[in-house]
């Protein structure tokens, strides 16, 4: 593939009037924007403003339907990922598209050879991926399985895949969502070297102080229409975060703990099955009233299954978990009747079921109580629809979650609101039962995807209700959220959990090496 050249006169980049409508939605409404070689461009916006839909118009997803898209002086064709490989468009997406089974080569060079070719040229394949890999400085050992790299590793590789095929135009979206701070440091070194020789780069991330280290320029969509373009250099955190969302965004504010209370769910050597590593080693853990724990740790390492053994949904094998001094039942309804509030990592998958109403996955976790539902036989209860309709009403309410109405399917919820509800449902106890909250909330990537506005309501609620008295556990991938919520802080690895430690006990760089897996 012959390598585009550089323009040194114009931009490498140039989009003109780009729109894009999916029925009644404009997701791109006349976007003009133009990138330079040696240059980092952040492209910004809430959920739904219109970057994947840009983004996937640009390397041949989408067609637009108005606009015209020029590379290094040429025209684009429209709707054709090869065209924009060929043109030296590379994308690298946050979850990366790689085969465990296959070599680091053979990853690289999937793909980049004819099917009718009757050999692979391997040895040439090698020799350019080494020369691609130094001049980046990139290392890599082209032999080894995918299976055992790291997160950091498989990013690079992802990186070298777009380069080997002749990039000249690198997009990032969400680069350092699931690395450790050390590889997001390697990342951002790596960036600069690229940048200094000639690469330019559309940057796509939600966290603002990235933006402002490694970019150049912001670009700031809102609504499907460009808001704000500026040189980085003089914004600040809080202007980029009213460009994204209209108005002044304030951060969550509260004190640390002072006093916590008695001890709500206590963990003792436990161990489950699960694949891979998403299997408990021998954890140990106490959760106390009034308090926030926040677990750090690379997704993949057990995560879901402390969450899951917590939710009810995944029983212990070895050890010991109590809730309130007794064994914690294997059982999500009876959890739910005993206090625990879970807020699960996949609101799509498993946080609300698409096809019900939004008042319906309202009450969901609650309809066999005694609030929604009344015997009519043995063994068959029926359905108080008006208490179920009067408490959902009130969640939509508190926690302002827009998109239609009650009646609205709850898959057309943005983001954001849909995450609104799930956290209304497991905050909100029904009014008539004269009940305190939710004695443990399980708060698993509650802010995951979510715009700057959107978290921070979600975070506030959180420490809302540790200082009603809830324990809270928060399991997060964004170690900015580990840091600014938790009181105290643990490191989960391949199953194992670190001893939580008060947060200012913590480093950043601490906190990197046990994520990694190295010593504390």
């Amino acid at each position: 593939m012959a390598e585009p050249a550089l323009n040194a006169d114009g931009p490498v980049l140039r989009l003109t009037g780009i729109s894009k409508r999916f029925g009644a939605l404009q997701a791109n409404d006349g976007i003009s924007l133009q990138l330079h070689a040696g240059e980092v461009l952040a492209l910004l916006g809430e959920n739904g403003a219109g970057k994947s839909t840009l983004m996937s118009i640009l390397f041949g997803h989408y067609t637009a339907d108005a606009g015209q898209i020029e590379v290094f002086g040429r025209p684009l064709a429209p709707g054709n990922p090869r065209a924009a490989l060929a043109a030296g468009i590379g994308m690298v997406h946050q979850h990366f598209a790689l085969a465990d089974n296959l070599s680091v080569l053979d990853n690289v060079m999937l793909g980049s050879e004819p099917l009718w070719q009757p050999f692979s040229r391997r040895a040439a394949g090698r020799r350019k991926l080494l020369a691609v890999a130094q001049q980046f400085g990139l290392p890599v050992q082209p032999d080894a399985r995918v299976a055992g790299l790291s997160v950091g590793e498989r990013q690079r590789v992802e990186i070298l895949k777009a380069l080997y095929r002749g990039a000249r135009i690198l997009i990032l979206d969400e680069p350092t969502a699931v690395l450790t701070p050390q590889e997001s440091e390697a990342l951002f070194q790596t960036l600069a070297q690229m940048v200094a020789q000639g690469l330019a780069i559309i940057f796509i991330s939600h966290k603002l102080p990235e933006v402002l280290r490694v970019s150049q320029r912001v670009a700031v969509l809102r609504q499907g229409r460009l808001v704000a373009q500026a040189p980085t250099a003089g914004c600040t955190q809080a202007r980029l975060a009213q460009w994204m969302v209209g108005h002044a965004v304030d951060a969550p504010q509260r004190q640390r703990a002072q006093a916590v209370g008695e001890l709500v769910c206590a963990l003792d050597d436990i161990h489950t099955t699960g694949s891979g590593h998403d299997r408990l080693r021998g954890l140990s853990l106490q959760l106390r009233a009034g308090e926030i724990v926040a677990i750090a740790g690379v997704s993949g390492n057990g995560q879901v299954a402390l969450a899951e053994l917590l939710s009810g949904t995944r029983r212990a094998v070895a050890g010991q978990a109590r809730l309130h001094g007794q064994a914690l039942p294997p059982s999500p309804a009876l959890l739910t009747q005993r206090g625990v509030a879970r807020i699960p990592e996949d609101r799509h998958g498993t946080g609300v079921i698409g096809d019900l109403s939004v008042w319906e996955n309202a009450v969901a976790e609650r309809l066999r109580g005694p609030v929604f539902s009344r015997p009519l036989l043995p063994g068959l209860r029926g359905l108080r629809q008006r208490a179920a309709r009067a408490h959902a009403q009130r969640i939509v309410s508190t926690y302002d979650v827009r998109g239609g109405g009650l009646q609205a399917p709850a898959r057309s919820l943005s983001g954001g609101n849909m995450q609104k509800l799930i956290l209304g449902r497991a905050l909100m106890v029904p009014a008539s039962t004269r009940q305190p909250g939710p004695a443990l909330i399980v708060a698993h990537q509650p802010t995951w995807g979510l715009d700057i506005g959107a978290v921070a309501f979600v975070q506030q609620q959180l420490i809302a209700a540790r200082d009603a008295g809830a324990a809270v556990l928060l399991i997060s991938d964004d170690l900015d959220e580990v840091l600014a919520l938790g009181d105290r802080v643990a490191v989960m690895h391949d199953g194992r959990l670190s001893p939580a430690r008060a947060a200012h006990e913590w480093t950043r760089e601490a906190i990197g090496l046990a994520m990694a897996g190295s010593a504390a």
